[in-house]
């Protein structure tokens, strides 16, 4: 049996599975988003509880750092057993990736708020929250948001790993692929399931420039 790589296999291959990848795009997408939501909110948080403590800031900064060298297979085997497979040990891991960028990016970004602006702020009776709010919040977000992008693109590539817990998502086709290797279809299983990766984190991407576009106010943007 031929299991080399033709182009024409390889189309065929797409038409007979369309519907398929369409819906694996459609978990890997989800997946990411439900994760980068969790991310952002608690990284906010937590960038806005230890922004302008030295200490605070100092130990959730390295601990994040840390955290972000553990191997993904690693954090996934260790969840699984806690959360069964599937989506639950997926999005808890893709989430705890995600924060780092997320923290360092709201730190910076509230550290960089002209002082000047929030003693005016302070000046007008507003209290500390709603000056984080309304104020310090909107002046840092284009920063919060590229911190958002780097989550995003790296959460895409470690759905894919989430396939070893049977996560959801294109990863599926590539541990199909690279577990079947000499079968008929092991190449176009892998290289569809990676393809398709990329071109999602493209679109990703993509999409995250306009949104911090729309939601930075105009009087901010570059």
């Amino acid at each position: 049996m031929d299991t080399s790589f033709k182009w024409s296999r390889f189309l065929k291959f797409l038409a007979q599975r369309w519907d398929e990848i369409l819906q694996l795009a459609g978990q890997h997408l989800a997946v990411v988003v439900i994760a980068l939501v969790i991310a952002l909110v608690v990284g906010i948080l937590i960038g806005s509880l230890v922004w302008n403590r030295p200490i605070g800031r100092a130990a959730a900064l390295t601990a994040a750092g840390i955290a972000i060298t553990i191997p993904s297979l690693a954090v996934l085997a260790l969840l699984s057993p806690l959360l069964g497979l599937g989506w639950g040990p997926s999005i808890v891991a893709l989430a705890f990736y995600a924060l780092l960028p997320i923290i360092r990016n709201t730190v910076v970004g509230l550290r960089e708020v002209p002082a000047q602006i929030v003693e005016s702020a302070r000046g007008m009776g507003m209290g500390r929250t709603r000056i984080l709010v309304s104020t310090q919040l909107p002046i840092a977000w284009p920063v919060i948001m590229a911190g958002v992008r780097v989550s995003a693109q790296m959460t895409v590539g470690i759905a894919a790993i989430a396939a070893y817990v049977a996560g959801p998502g294109l990863g599926q086709y590539i541990f199909t692929g690279l577990s079947s290797m000499g079968s008929f279809n092991a190449v176009n299983y892998a290289l569809t399931g990676t393809v398709a990766t990329i071109i999602l984190a493209l679109l990703i991407d993509a999409a995250f420039i306009v949104i911090a576009r729309v939601t930075t106010s105009k009087g901010l943007r570059a």
